[in-house]
């Protein structure tokens, strides 16, 4: 296992801190540098990966020692470019508002199984983060799909994947479960 430059502890952080101050770290180091993210997230892995993908890094692999997971994010070259994503969001409120006057709208929840089981919104289809790219084909790239996480940081990133598998009608909805208010199944 690659030698990290440097270590952060984001033991005990829920989605979307240790992305926020993985983000922050990555930019006091150099191109090249190995940066060693301390989790005890369980769905750190999928969303540390999708995130160094998107941002231009390289994910080297995930290691567990007892509840810890040790993840090691090789920097890129390149800056990551603020606001590249293009991607529409859509506040809660108004998400929630559209939810409770029209039961046809596409959801896609892409938590981990254990927090969509826990509660998600009736209806609504579950794929995690870390399957999106290979399950697209699952969905139709014509339907207006609302996106839901936690937080909205995972579902930024799917949206992302699936905006370059061809799909255009794409909304984040922000923040995402945690802020959820409304009726729920589990």
């Amino acid at each position: 296992m690659q030698q990290p430059t440097a270590i952060l502890d984001a033991k005990g952080l829920a989605c979307p801190m240790p992305i926020v101050k993985t983000k922050k770290q990555m930019n006091e180091l150099l191109p090249g540098d190995v940066l060693e993210v301390q989790a005890t997230d369980k769905g750190s892995t999928a969303d540390l990966a999708a995130w160094s993908k998107s941002a231009g890094h390289e994910f080297l692999g995930t290691t567990v020692k007892g509840q810890v997971l040790h993840h090691l994010i090789r920097k890129g070259g390149a800056k990551e470019e603020e606001g590249q994503s293009m991607i529409s969001e859509m506040s809660l409120n108004t998400f929630q508002q559209k939810v409770e006057e029209d039961q046809s709208l596409f959801i896609l929840d892409v938590r981990e199984l254990d927090e969509y089981e826990a509660g998600h919104i009736p209806g609504a289809v579950h794929i995690p983060l870390g399957e999106v790219e290979q399950r697209a084909k699952e969905l139709n790239p014509e339907t207006l799909i609302y996106l839901i996480c936690h937080s909205g940081r995972r579902s930024e990133l799917a949206a992302q994947k699936l905006k370059e598998k061809g799909f255009h009608q794409l909304i984040n909805v922000v923040p995402g479960m945690n802020s959820w208010t409304g009726e729920i199944e589990k």
